[in-house]
Formats: structure tokens, sequence, C-alpha cells
């Protein structure tokens, strides 16, 4: 795999980031970015794992992961530069279900088969796109909008990137086969709880009282 022809972040350059004025609706969806299941910690945090797993088996596809963790890290900062120009605390917490709830690893799924490791990363750059797309159609602040919008432009870089992993992978069945350790089998208890995140960032919007607490 040649790494010179991936491209891991978008070339636009970045807005400013600045906000209209303090909003704590706007403050509860960018926390969700930051540390509720479907986040940028998230993302993080998986990308490290998928990166030291692979690292021995797969060196280039640890590179990818590793390269794409670090512009999602640059994303979790500017969502937290963004909380607080809100109003908000950037703890790694989102506001669920009446309080804040803090960011767990419980969170991502961990398999250790080559194909869904990269199928696994896949799905969460799609579910974060949709996210995003979805807070900028009904936020009214410009600032936020096309920080959204630009962060979005590199989630779709790395949907790009891990199609062509997908692509490379399914050309080699022994490949597509291989398992990096014995037990791909996870806990019942260690399911992520991305089904209920949803509704609860649309309570966030109409209940932010406690956001500051």
């Amino acid at each position: 795999m040649d790494l010179s022809t991936l491209v891991f972040e978008d070339s636009s350059p970045w807005p400013s980031i600045e906000v209209d004025s303090k909003n704590q609706r706007y403050a509860a969806a960018i926390l969700s970015n930051i540390g509720a299941c479907n986040s940028e910690m998230s993302a993080i945090s998986l990308y490290v794992y998928n990166s030291l797993l692979t690292k021995s088996y797969f060196s280039d596809i640890a590179e990818c992961f590793h390269r794409i963790g670090i512009v999602e890290m640059h994303h979790l900062n500017v969502f937290g530069e963004l909380s607080i120009l809100l109003g908000a605390d950037p703890r790694l917490w989102s506001y669920q279900n009446g309080r804040m709830q803090y960011w767990s690893p419980a969170c991502n799924r961990y398999p250790t088969r080559i194909g869904a490791i990269v199928t696994n990363a896949l799905n969460g750059e799609l579910e974060a796109i949709k996210k995003y797309q979805s807070q900028v159609q009904w936020i009214e602040d410009s600032n936020i909008k096309a920080i959204l919008n630009r962060v979005t432009a590199d989630e779709l870089c790395h949907v790009e990137i891990l199609r062509f992993i997908l692509a490379e992978l399914h050309q080699d069945s022994f490949i597509q086969s291989a398992e990096l350790r014995s037990n791909d089998k996870m806990p019942e208890d260690a399911e992520p709880a991305q089904n209920a995140e949803a509704a609860a960032e649309a309570k966030a919007i109409d209940d932010t009282e406690s956001i500051d607490d």
C-alpha cells in the first residue's frame, strides 16, 4: 500500500473557532461530539487500539489508523474550544437522561479480525458524518455550521481510505480471514450504547438546564 497516495485530511482551510454567543442547546450538541458514544473521543481511542492491534501483522494499515487518529485528535480539540465559547465545560462527557455522563471505553466495539476491524472503523466514520450533518441542519450559528462541515470533510477522507483498505483486503481471501488473536467475542455487557444516543441528544437540545452543574 502506497500511503503517500492517501489523503488523511481535507485541504480546505479551517474556519475560525468562534460563535455568535453562548448557547446551552448548541453546547449540549458539541459536548456530545466530544464525549458521547458517537464522538471524537470514541474514534481516537478506537484508532489507537486498532493501530496497536494491527501493527505487527498489517503495518501499513496500522499506520493509516495512527494518522487518522491524529486528525481525530484535532477534531476533539476544536470541539473542546468551541464548547468553552458556548459556555460548557469540555470534559469527556455529554448530556444524557437529565444529567452529565462521562465517556466510557465501553462505547466502542473491539473486533479483532482484520476485515471486521476496518469495517467497524468505517461504520464509525459514517455514523459521525450522519451526526454532524444532522447538527448542521438545526444549528443556526454559521460559525458552528462551518466547523461541522470542515470536520465532516475530514471524515469523508477517512471513509475513502477505509473503503480503499477493505477493497485491498478483499483481493486476498487469506488476509480477509486472518485473525489477530484468538477471542473475537465481546462480553454482552461490553456492547456499545449507541442506540439511545440520538434520542439523548434530542433531549439535550430541549433540556440543558444542568449543563453547567
